[in-house]
Protein backbone atom coordinates (compact mmCIF):
# COMPACT_ATOMS: atom_id res chain seq x y z
CA UNK A 1 0.00 0.00 0.00
CA UNK A 2 1.17 3.51 -0.86
CA UNK A 3 -0.11 6.56 1.04
CA UNK A 4 -0.34 10.05 -0.46
CA UNK A 5 -2.70 12.97 0.11
CA UNK A 6 -5.23 14.94 -1.92
CA UNK A 7 -6.21 18.49 -0.99
CA UNK A 8 -9.66 19.40 -2.29
CA UNK A 9 -11.42 22.66 -1.41
CA UNK A 10 -8.98 23.19 1.47
CA UNK A 11 -9.62 19.75 3.01
CA UNK A 12 -6.90 17.08 3.02
CA UNK A 13 -7.89 13.52 2.18
CA UNK A 14 -5.65 10.52 2.71
CA UNK A 15 -5.01 8.74 -0.58
CA UNK A 16 -4.36 5.03 -0.16
CA UNK A 17 -3.22 3.14 -3.25
CA UNK A 18 -3.38 -0.66 -3.26
CA UNK A 19 -1.87 -2.88 -5.96
CA UNK A 20 -3.75 -6.17 -5.86
CA UNK A 21 -4.54 -9.34 -7.76
CA UNK A 22 -7.95 -8.29 -9.05
CA UNK A 23 -9.82 -8.05 -12.35
CA UNK A 24 -10.45 -4.31 -12.38
CA UNK A 25 -9.41 -1.00 -10.86
CA UNK A 26 -11.76 0.66 -8.37
CA UNK A 27 -11.93 3.79 -6.21
CA UNK A 28 -13.98 4.59 -3.11
CA UNK A 29 -14.30 7.41 -0.58
CA UNK A 30 -14.66 6.27 3.03
CA UNK A 31 -14.46 8.78 5.89
CA UNK A 32 -11.66 11.13 4.79
CA UNK A 33 -9.82 8.39 2.90
CA UNK A 34 -9.72 7.95 -0.85
CA UNK A 35 -8.97 4.28 -1.58
CA UNK A 36 -7.75 3.26 -5.02
CA UNK A 37 -7.25 -0.42 -5.84
CA UNK A 38 -5.26 -1.14 -9.00
CA UNK A 39 -5.07 -4.48 -10.78
CA UNK A 40 -1.58 -6.02 -10.92
CA UNK A 41 -2.57 -7.59 -14.23
CA UNK A 42 -2.18 -4.19 -15.91
CA UNK A 43 1.09 -3.01 -17.38
CA UNK A 44 2.93 -0.11 -15.71
CA UNK A 45 1.64 2.45 -18.20
CA UNK A 46 -1.94 1.22 -17.78
CA UNK A 47 -1.57 1.24 -13.99
CA UNK A 48 -0.38 4.84 -14.07
CA UNK A 49 -3.22 5.83 -16.41
CA UNK A 50 -5.78 4.11 -14.16
CA UNK A 51 -4.35 5.86 -11.10
CA UNK A 52 -4.71 9.29 -12.74
CA UNK A 53 -8.28 8.47 -13.81
CA UNK A 54 -9.27 7.28 -10.33
CA UNK A 55 -7.72 10.35 -8.67
CA UNK A 56 -9.73 12.59 -10.99
CA UNK A 57 -12.88 10.58 -10.28
CA UNK A 58 -12.41 11.14 -6.53
CA UNK A 59 -11.73 14.87 -6.98
CA UNK A 60 -14.86 15.28 -9.14
CA UNK A 61 -16.99 13.24 -6.74
CA UNK A 62 -15.94 15.31 -3.72
CA UNK A 63 -16.34 18.64 -5.53
CA UNK A 64 -19.72 17.54 -6.85
CA UNK A 65 -21.24 17.14 -3.39
CA UNK A 66 -18.92 18.21 -0.56
CA UNK A 67 -21.77 18.59 1.96
CA UNK A 68 -22.92 14.99 1.49
CA UNK A 69 -19.38 13.72 2.00
CA UNK A 70 -19.07 15.59 5.30
CA UNK A 71 -21.38 12.97 6.81
CA UNK A 72 -18.68 10.38 6.15
CA UNK A 73 -16.11 12.24 8.23
CA UNK A 74 -15.99 11.45 11.94
CA UNK A 75 -17.51 14.24 14.00
CA UNK A 76 -15.17 15.65 16.63
CA UNK A 77 -16.08 16.84 20.11
CA UNK A 78 -14.38 19.13 22.61
CA UNK A 79 -15.03 20.07 26.20
CA UNK A 80 -17.92 22.53 26.72
CA UNK A 81 -19.51 21.81 23.34
CA UNK A 82 -23.28 22.35 23.19
CA UNK A 83 -25.24 19.43 21.74
CA UNK A 84 -28.75 20.25 20.49
CA UNK A 85 -31.37 17.50 20.52
CA UNK A 86 -34.82 18.64 19.34
CA UNK A 87 -35.67 21.60 21.59
CA UNK A 88 -33.09 20.80 24.28
CA UNK A 89 -29.42 21.67 24.71
CA UNK A 90 -26.81 19.63 26.59
CA UNK A 91 -23.43 20.84 27.84
CA UNK A 92 -20.66 18.34 27.15
CA UNK A 93 -17.94 18.02 29.78
CA UNK A 94 -14.97 15.81 28.89
CA UNK A 95 -12.42 14.72 31.49
CA UNK A 96 -9.33 12.78 30.37
CA UNK A 97 -8.04 10.38 33.01
CA UNK A 98 -5.25 7.87 33.60
CA UNK A 99 -7.44 4.79 33.33
CA UNK A 100 -7.97 1.96 30.87
CA UNK A 101 -11.71 2.41 30.28
CA UNK A 102 -14.09 5.24 29.46
CA UNK A 103 -17.46 6.07 31.01
CA UNK A 104 -20.35 8.50 30.68
CA UNK A 105 -23.35 9.78 32.58
CA UNK A 106 -26.04 12.33 31.91
CA UNK A 107 -27.46 14.57 34.64
CA UNK A 108 -29.97 17.34 34.07
CA UNK A 109 -28.63 19.14 30.97
CA UNK A 110 -25.03 17.98 31.31
CA UNK A 111 -23.22 15.04 29.71
CA UNK A 112 -20.15 14.02 31.73
CA UNK A 113 -17.50 11.82 30.13
CA UNK A 114 -14.37 10.24 31.57
CA UNK A 115 -12.08 9.25 28.71
CA UNK A 116 -8.86 7.25 28.92
CA UNK A 117 -5.92 9.46 27.91
CA UNK A 118 -3.87 6.39 26.96
CA UNK A 119 -5.92 5.95 23.77
CA UNK A 120 -4.91 7.45 20.39
CA UNK A 121 -6.79 10.67 19.55
CA UNK A 122 -8.87 9.02 16.81
CA UNK A 123 -9.96 6.23 19.19
CA UNK A 124 -10.72 8.75 21.94
CA UNK A 125 -13.06 10.60 19.60
CA UNK A 126 -14.84 7.38 18.63
CA UNK A 127 -15.31 6.62 22.34
CA UNK A 128 -16.74 10.11 22.90
CA UNK A 129 -19.11 9.81 19.93
CA UNK A 130 -20.32 6.37 21.01
CA UNK A 131 -20.80 7.39 24.66
CA UNK A 132 -22.66 10.59 23.80
CA UNK A 133 -24.96 8.65 21.49
CA UNK A 134 -25.54 6.00 24.16
CA UNK A 135 -26.43 8.30 27.07
CA UNK A 136 -28.67 10.62 25.04
CA UNK A 137 -30.54 7.77 23.35
CA UNK A 138 -31.00 6.09 26.74
CA UNK A 139 -32.53 9.29 28.12
CA UNK A 140 -34.75 9.75 25.06
CA UNK A 141 -35.88 6.12 24.73
CA UNK A 142 -39.05 6.59 26.86
CA UNK A 143 -40.07 9.46 24.56
CA UNK A 144 -39.42 7.32 21.49
CA UNK A 145 -41.56 4.49 22.90
CA UNK A 146 -44.37 6.93 23.70
CA UNK A 147 -44.17 8.38 20.17
CA UNK A 148 -44.21 5.01 18.39
CA UNK A 149 -46.91 3.51 20.62
CA UNK A 150 -49.07 6.60 20.14
CA UNK A 151 -48.75 6.47 16.34
CA UNK A 152 -49.45 2.76 16.42
CA UNK A 153 -52.65 3.19 18.45
CA UNK A 154 -53.84 5.99 16.19
CA UNK A 155 -53.10 4.49 12.77
CA UNK A 156 -52.10 0.80 12.86
CA UNK A 157 -53.18 -0.93 16.06
CA UNK A 158 -50.68 -3.77 15.59
CA UNK A 159 -48.63 -5.66 18.14
CA UNK A 160 -45.10 -4.31 18.72
CA UNK A 161 -42.52 -6.44 20.47
CA UNK A 162 -39.64 -4.14 21.51
CA UNK A 163 -38.48 -0.64 20.61
CA UNK A 164 -34.82 0.34 20.49
CA UNK A 165 -32.51 3.16 19.51
CA UNK A 166 -29.65 1.76 17.41
CA UNK A 167 -26.43 3.44 16.35
CA UNK A 168 -27.20 2.78 12.67
CA UNK A 169 -24.99 4.61 10.18
CA UNK A 170 -26.47 3.42 6.88
CA UNK A 171 -30.23 3.28 7.58
CA UNK A 172 -32.80 5.32 9.48
CA UNK A 173 -34.75 2.44 10.98
CA UNK A 174 -35.79 -1.18 10.71
CA UNK A 175 -38.61 -3.53 11.68
CA UNK A 176 -37.64 -7.14 12.35
CA UNK A 177 -39.68 -10.27 11.62
CA UNK A 178 -40.37 -10.46 15.36
CA UNK A 179 -41.83 -6.90 15.25
CA UNK A 180 -38.93 -5.18 16.99
CA UNK A 181 -38.68 -1.57 15.81
CA UNK A 182 -35.23 0.03 15.69
CA UNK A 183 -34.65 3.75 15.11
CA UNK A 184 -31.29 5.31 14.28
CA UNK A 185 -29.86 7.56 16.99
CA UNK A 186 -28.95 10.03 14.22
CA UNK A 187 -32.63 10.99 14.04
CA UNK A 188 -32.27 12.67 17.42
CA UNK A 189 -30.79 15.56 15.42
CA UNK A 190 -33.74 15.64 12.99
CA UNK A 191 -36.96 17.68 13.35
CA UNK A 192 -39.76 15.81 15.07
CA UNK A 193 -41.89 15.49 11.92
CA UNK A 194 -38.97 13.68 10.27
CA UNK A 195 -38.74 11.34 13.25
CA UNK A 196 -42.50 10.77 12.89
CA UNK A 197 -42.06 9.79 9.25
CA UNK A 198 -39.42 7.15 10.05
CA UNK A 199 -41.56 5.78 12.90
CA UNK A 200 -44.59 5.56 10.58
CA UNK A 201 -42.41 3.92 7.92
CA UNK A 202 -41.33 1.19 10.33
CA UNK A 203 -44.82 0.77 11.78
CA UNK A 204 -46.14 0.20 8.26
CA UNK A 205 -43.74 -2.75 8.05
CA UNK A 206 -45.80 -4.43 10.76
CA UNK A 207 -48.38 -4.89 8.00
CA UNK A 208 -46.30 -4.90 4.81
CA UNK A 209 -42.83 -6.41 5.30
CA UNK A 210 -41.52 -5.13 1.94
CA UNK A 211 -41.52 -1.86 -0.02
CA UNK A 212 -44.37 -2.81 -2.36
CA UNK A 213 -46.95 -0.40 -3.79
CA UNK A 214 -49.27 -1.43 -0.96
CA UNK A 215 -46.60 -0.45 1.57
CA UNK A 216 -46.19 3.05 0.14
CA UNK A 217 -49.97 3.50 -0.13
CA UNK A 218 -50.19 2.63 3.56
CA UNK A 219 -47.51 5.18 4.46
CA UNK A 220 -49.21 7.82 2.30
CA UNK A 221 -52.58 7.19 3.95
CA UNK A 222 -51.03 8.14 7.28
CA UNK A 223 -48.62 10.84 6.08
CA UNK A 224 -49.62 12.27 2.66
CA UNK A 225 -46.45 14.40 2.40
CA UNK A 226 -44.06 11.52 3.19
CA UNK A 227 -42.09 12.18 -0.02
CA UNK A 228 -41.11 15.60 1.36
CA UNK A 229 -39.70 13.85 4.44
CA UNK A 230 -37.67 11.46 2.29
CA UNK A 231 -36.33 14.41 0.30
CA UNK A 232 -35.37 16.24 3.52
CA UNK A 233 -33.46 13.19 4.78
CA UNK A 234 -31.54 12.88 1.51
CA UNK A 235 -30.62 16.58 1.50
CA UNK A 236 -29.73 16.83 5.19
CA UNK A 237 -28.27 13.44 6.11
CA UNK A 238 -24.82 15.04 6.46
CA UNK A 239 -26.13 17.09 9.42
CA UNK A 240 -27.36 14.04 11.33
CA UNK A 241 -24.55 12.27 13.13
CA UNK A 242 -23.01 11.75 16.55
Amino acid sequence: MKIESLEINGIKYNLKIYYEKRKNTTASIINNNVNIRISLSLGREEQFKSLIEMKQWAINKIKENPERLKSKIQRTYKDKDIIKIWNEEYLLRINFMNKSGSSARIKDKGIYLNISNSLPEEVQNKHISSLVSRVISSKKLPELKERINGLNRKYFNKEINKIFFKNHKSKWGSCSNSNNINISTRLLFAPEDIMDYVCIHELAHLIEKNHSKNFWKLVESVMPDYKDKIKWLKENRHKLSF
